[in-house]
């Protein structure tokens, strides 16, 4: 077969083929980065279906606009204006998930060959995007209070000018940080010096914080620079709603939005309008904010589960980080340590995670693992990691 260049490129994704795990029941999984099933606001969806008029129904049933359903840009602006995000100086994009939106921007940004700078580590699903237009992916380490800014300045520094900057500042997947105040500005500053470098903010977790004193820290770096032309906002509902609604959204630029729109036209014309106006009605009848807040101290509980049970558990040759909120923690192992081993050890014992090789934007080194505390229930999560653990104290030489 005389495939592209393109399809050459693809590979296959680390999570989709271990989220078939999620599935079995015998297996304690953490390795499927979504909400658990019991969490979703099912009543409340059902309570909303059934108030629509039959003409908001048929509507819910055709095709919509390209740039998403109008009623929903509306009330999705107005939730984006009360996080401060600039909605009257750019353009809002709905698409068929936050995975769109990140394919949507390689598309109209990156040529073959093109460096891509992303955090070490970084999500699987957008480096994938990257990859598939010929995209050189280059990792830079995270720190406490993310990107490690002296080591993203000397890449900057190198050759030809990266086309993007990928960044997760919020809880990040899959290391759970959050970038501190100071390292937003070291990073809107650097966007000055380089005006020809854009950020491609990506902001799926930012509402899911565990306690109030960090919200600052989740106010996205579009809405704090006095100019964000340079930044590409991209949200998503998949974690505040539900994936399966397959809605994310990017705020950006006039100019990038004109391209973006006229790719999306040839990829899938329109996002489902079923699920835009159900989200719309969802966000009209106020009903986000009390679901968070009935939702974000179960985070919360479940990574405080896991956390003491890694401190219990694990060997001490193993760091992990401590999540101020989102679903993930990253526990890195030895140096000679292949995850690998690790995982196919604890899956024979019955419990699954995600090898740190799939999020090394060099796909290389694997001496770390995902551990997602999201979907697992609470009463199987000590259980699992002491089956990971035990499988790490094997290899430790």
């Amino acid at each position: 077969m005389r495939f592209s260049k393109s399809a050459q490129k693809l590979r296959a994704s680390a999570i989709r083929e271990l989220m078939k795990l999620a599935a079995d029941p015998t297996i304690i999984s953490f390795a499927g980065g979504m909400p658990n099933n019991d969490l979703f606001p099912v009543q409340a969806i059902d309570e909303i279906y059934a108030g629509l008029s039959d003409s908001a129904k048929k509507t819910a049933f055709q095709y919509g606009p390209t740039e998403g359903f109008p009623a929903l840009k509306e009330s999705l602006k107005e939730y984006l204006r009360s996080r401060g995000l600039p909605v009257d100086t750019n353009k809002l994009l709905i698409t068929t998930g936050a995975q769109q939106a990140m394919n949507l921007l390689a598309k109209v940004f990156i040529d073959e060959g093109d460096k891509v700078i992303c955090e070490f580590p970084s999500f699987v699903g957008s480096l994938e995007a990257f990859n598939s237009y010929g995209a050189q992916n280059v990792g830079i380490p995270l720190d406490d209070e993310g990107i490690n800014i002296a080591a993203l300045r000397e890449a900057l520094a190198k050759g030809e000018l990266p086309k993007l900057l990928y960044l997760i500042p919020y809880f990040q997947n899959p290391a759970g940080t959050i970038y501190s105040s100071k390292r937003k500005q070291e990073i809107i500053d650097l966007l000055k010096e380089f005006p020809d470098l854009i950020l491609l903010e990506d902001d799926p977790y930012g509402e899911l914080w565990f306690n109030e004193e960090d919200v600052p820290l989740t106010v996205p770096m579009k809405a704090i620079t006095q100019d964000s032309s340079q930044i590409c906002y991209v949200g998503s509902f998949a974690k505040i709603l539900g994936p399966g609604f397959r809605i994310g959204y990017m705020l950006v630029p006039d100019e990038v939005y004109n391209k973006c729109e006229l790719a999306k036209q040839s990829q899938d014309a329109c996002t489902s309008t079923y699920t835009q106006v159900l989200a719309d009605a969802y966000l009209r009848n106020n009903a986000l904010k009390p679901y968070l807040e009935w939702l974000r101290p179960i985070y919360k509980r479940r990574a405080e589960i896991m956390l003491n049970a890694l401190e219990v558990n694990m060997p001490k040759e193993v760091v992990w980080t401590t999540p101020k909120g989102g679903f993930f923690i990253w526990a890195t192992l030895p140096e000679y340590m292949d995850a690998d081993d690790v995982f196919q050890i604890a899956v024979k014992k019955g419990a699954a995670f995600v090898v740190g090789r799939a999020f090394d934007p060099e796909a290389k080194k694997n001496n770390a693992i995902r551990l997602a505390f999201s979907h697992t229930a609470e009463n199987r999560i000590e259980e699992g990691i002491k089956i990971v653990a035990d499988a790490v104290k094997q290899l430790l030489k």
